[in-house]
């Protein structure tokens, strides 16, 4: 199995981005060598549980809350902390 060109990968991202992605070559890394790290933190467990005891899906718990939707994903996947 040949190795996987991971700086040509980052690049070719980052040209379609636009931009520099702050991580993205360690990220590559660990997808190559097939490392998991997921974690979760007290915020996005307790968000997730909040949204799920309400019997709410992310849309109408993001309508709820008066957020888009991608930022309560963001939340629950831990992209970004949520606020307070």
């Amino acid at each position: 199995m040949s190795k996987i060109p991971l700086e040509q990968v980052a690049q070719a991202i980052e040209a379609d981005a636009g931009e520099a992605i702050p991580g993205l070559r360690e990220s590559l890394a660990e997808m190559a060598a097939d490392e998991r790290g997921l974690t979760y933190t007290r915020e996005q467990l307790a968000l997730r549980a909040a949204r799920t005891a309400l019997g709410l899906s992310q849309p109408a718990f993001a309508r709820l809350l008066q957020t888009p939707v991608g930022t309560v994903r963001d939340w629950e996947q831990g992209r970004f902390p949520p606020p307070g």
